[in-house]
């Protein structure tokens, strides 16, 4: 008789430890962390990063896990994990798989700062857990897309709450048998649905859940709470139950060899699949001149079927909605050659010169480009001048990277507002050689810090820029 797949992950889990690890992917783990840390600190401040801490310290609880930026403010860990992985998919700069199907760090990295919190973890075992988590992320979203997205489920939580079990099993040092167990109860408690693009804030709210309950399943299978061994690839588990088309192979395939863990970073603050028509639009922008963007009077986008409707929305009602809309975004930056926060306002979603360039986008599908993300732009400005760029590795994509003093200008971007640059400055430092920390919790505690005349924390419910 086969072994169950989980028993098999279980036992490859619950037994990793730093050293099996190849340097490639700690190193991954730590630009990850660090990635994090830039992107939950600046979702602290949005209003859905707000509400999510808000919630946690007023449920209360045992003192265990810190709350980005709760200015010093501890929660019970599950309560952590929750609101630090709102915080951290809030401001739509978070990392994303090469597929651009899931964002790794909002469930795992958030549950693993908060378990390694509550356990007294050391960094390498920090280290060790993310790497762990993220692994078993990567090859659930193998085994069961893109049939799993297609259906209307959503990556990230759907498959993020195994990753999180996995990294919280590790910190808490669970053997085999509760291993097993924990993925058996983040089983009982995936969930996640494509139905969050609009105005409102659903779609921050997704990794919560996910982080939260791969946390108390880990605490659950600690204490003794079985779960099932089947829960993967059993006749009601998770594959079937999430994918029409599943490949069972791919959950153990390599295991202990191969780490399939292929980690990309945003450029922009936007859904990744809009990446793409963003850097097409800058690269517009840079041959037209700027002058001459206002007389635009056609645009017209290629998209791979894979995603081509996805994303179209050519009047965003919010900052959220603009967020998720592909023909916003291209206006936008074909307007200001950019696409971080400021661009992404309440306000700007409503000016006129923004919103007629965003209704004039027309989107085609186009099955002969080559990959899921590409996208090729065409623009016919008012002289009758055509424009033409295609991109299919947009800039933060591992064959299109960040450098290493990009990466760190990014989180300073994010980061300096809330902690200040001195604060952010020693966080990288000791993220680089998080290894070598006697205490994980380190990390938590310098991004507690603030600058001088920055808001505090309890304001920040007022802040809807995102």
């Amino acid at each position: 008789m086969t072994e169950p797949a989980a028993v098999t992950l279980a036992r490859h889990f619950s037994s990793l430890t730093i050293d099996r690890i190849p340097a490639k992917h700690l190193a991954d783990a730590r630009a990850l962390i660090a990635d994090w840390f830039g992107v939950a600190l600046a979702g602290s401040r949005a209003g859905s990063g707000a509400i999510a801490r808000r919630f946690a310290v007023e449920t209360g609880g045992r003192e265990e896990a810190s709350l980005v930026n709760g200015g010093g403010a501890r929660v019970p860990a599950v309560h952590a994990a929750f609101a630090n992985a709102i915080a951290s998919h809030s401001v739509e700069l978070d990392d994303v798989d090469i597929l651009a199907l899931f964002h790794f760090s909002p469930p795992v990295v958030a549950a693993a700062l908060a378990a390694a919190e509550r356990a007294g973890s050391s960094g390498a075992e920090l280290l060790t857990a993310v790497v762990a988590g993220c692994e078993a992320m990567a090859r659930l979203s193998d085994a069961t897309n893109p049939s799993l997205r297609d259906r209307g489920y959503h990556t990230t939580p759907a498959v993020g709450v195994f990753g999180a079990a996995v990294a919280a099993g590790l910190l808490f040092r669970l053997d085999e048998e509760a291993m097993t167990s924990a993925l058996g109860l983040a089983g009982a408690q995936a969930s996640g649905l494509m139905e969050m693009y609009g105005p409102s804030m659903q779609k921050r709210f997704n990794p919560g859940p996910a982080a939260r309950n791969g946390v108390t399943s880990a605490v659950m299978a600690q204490l003794g709470f079985t779960g099932a061994a089947t829960i993967l690839d059993g006749q009601r588990g998770f594959c079937r139950a999430f994918s029409d088309q599943f490949d069972p192979a791919a959950l153990t395939r390599g295991l202990g060899t191969e780490f399939p863990i292929f980690i990309e970073y945003k450029a922009y603050a936007c859904a990744r699949p809009i990446h793409n028509g963003i850097d097409c639009a800058i690269d517009i922008r840079r041959q037209m001149g700027a002058a001459r963007v206002d007389g635009i009077r056609r645009i017209t986008i290629r998209r791979h079927p894979a995603w081509a409707h996805y994303h179209q929305i050519p009047r965003p009602a919010t900052h959220h909605e603009a967020q998720v809309s592909l023909n916003y975004s291209v206006a936008v930056a074909l307007r200001e050659g950019a696409a971080l926060l400021p661009q992404y306002t309440d306000e700007k979603v409503h000016e006129p010169g923004i919103l007629r360039l965003s209704e004039m986008v027309t989107v085609v599908p186009d099955d002969s480009l080559p990959r899921g993300v590409s996208c090729h732009m065409t623009v016919e400005a008012e002289d009758g001048a055509i424009f033409t760029s295609q991109v299919d590795h947009p800039r933060g994509s591992i064959a299109n990277p960040m450098t290493p003093a990009e990466a760190a200008a990014k989180t300073h971007l994010l980061a300096d507002p809330v902690i200040g640059a001195a604060s952010v400055d020693r966080l990288l430092e000791q993220i680089a050689r998080v290894e070598s920390l006697p205490r994980a919790a380190e990390l938590m505690a310098l991004a507690q810090g603030a600058p001088a005349g920055a808001r505090k924390p309890e304001d920040a419910h007022l802040e809807h820029a995102s």
